[in-house]
């Protein structure tokens, strides 16, 4: 079984039915597949449906129930800011959300599925595009 934490940027892409989505599509909807999301990505995609004036519930209720939700304690959160902190170094336009996602996907021993291209070149990325 493959573990997969699946970013903001892959779950429009599944939502929109693109190409990088059907791909998306096949990672999440395998049943060898354990699917994660962490809960800062439920932030990332209900701002992105708000902007975009489409309605989250739905989309909200297919990602829970295809994915397990990594909540954030004190303990994540300060671990983030430090390997933000250590990739902001070499990394400029890496954002936060970002380092929640990797760090979850570090954490679980699993690949993060992503068409972000702050994630290019690191071993936990599996690029959609």
């Amino acid at each position: 079984m493959s573990k997969y934490v699946i970013d903001a940027y892959a779950w429009v892409e599944y939502f929109d039915g693109s190409k990088m989505g059907e791909k998306v599509k096949e990672i999440i909807e395998n049943p060898k597949n354990s699917i994660f999301t962490n809960a800062i990505t439920i932030a990332e995609l209900s701002s992105h449906f708000n902007r975009k004036n489409l309605n989250f519930n739905e989309a909200k209720k297919i990602l829970f129930s295809l994915s397990t939700i990594i909540e954030v304690s004190s303990d994540f959160a300060e671990e983030v800011g430090k390997v933000h902190a250590e990739m902001k170094k070499s990394r400029k336009h890496i954002g936060l959300a970002d380092i929640f996602v990797l760090v979850s996907a570090r954490r679980l021993a699993a690949k993060v599925v992503t068409g972000d291209e702050d994630f290019r070149g690191l071993k936990e990325a599996f690029m959609v595009k």
